[in-house]
């Protein structure tokens, strides 16, 4: 363990401070995308043809290699953090829409018909009503999300050192200090474990009607999903 945390002076921040920089980058998208998702999968709900267009759309920036994306907005948003969240806020939602939809759809219809009996209105409906049935699905969503974006916020390393605890891999190299680019993989995985366990006593906190059979069985769709969604090219 010897230089484990030993960070050199040019990254300009601690242990801590690196953890906070890649935790501030990794979540902020993943916020943005879950207030864009909501809206657009009311839409969907709403207009069913409108949802195959905005998958199709959400696949394709998905497909957009991270390292691509962060070259094009380089002329628009120089080299900052804001150039390393917008392609993590896009890419978050091909999995947060399908995410919202298929969990209000998961609604049953005699609850739905008995809000409109009592006047509801769709909007209404939707946040009171069908987001809080649907927040299993919504949270299994929010876990794939928030591990796939805490692992890509380390390619920012590539374009103005904006990779947080990624900046450690190109030190690492730079230094000749392997150990560095250990703390870097163990403590990002370390991240997403502590963020995915969060997300998961706070479904547990939203849902308390739902049993723990339901329960266990969400977490096999949240891993279920995860190994369909994982990123398979970044660079």
């Amino acid at each position: 363990m010897n230089g484990f945390f030993d960070i050199p002076s040019d990254l300009q921040h601690s242990y801590l401070g690196l953890i906070s920089w890649h935790m501030q980058e990794a979540l902020i998208p993943v916020l943005v995308g879950l207030l864009l998702a909501l809206p657009i999968g009311l839409l969907c709900v709403r207009f069913n043809w409108v949802y195959a267009p905005v998958l199709w759309v959400t696949t394709v920036l998905y497909a957009i290699p991270s390292l691509a994306f962060f070259v094009v907005l380089i002329d628009y948003t120089g080299l900052s953090r804001l150039t390393v969240m917008i392609p993590l806020s896009l890419y978050s939602l091909v999995i947060l829409v399908p995410s919202v939809v298929d969990g209000v759809r998961s609604v049953p219809e005699e609850t739905n018909a008995a809000a409109a009996a009592m006047g509801i209105g769709l909007v209404r409906r939707y946040f009171q009503v069908q987001l809080p049935i649907a927040v299993p699905a919504i949270t299994a969503g929010l876990r794939v999300a928030t591990a796939s974006s805490i692992s890509l916020v380390s390619v920012g390393a590539l374009i103005g050192n904006q990779g947080a605890l990624g900046n450690l891999l190109t030190t690492a190299m730079f230094y000749h200090r392997p150990v560095l680019a250990v703390n870097s993989v163990v403590t990002t995985a370390v991240l997403a474990v502590v963020a995915d366990s969060l997300l998961v006593l706070l479904r547990r906190v939203l849902t308390p009607w739902q049993p723990p059979s339901a329960r266990r069985a969400g977490r096999g769709r949240a891993t279920t999903a995860g190994a369909a969604r994982t990123p398979e090219s970044v660079s």
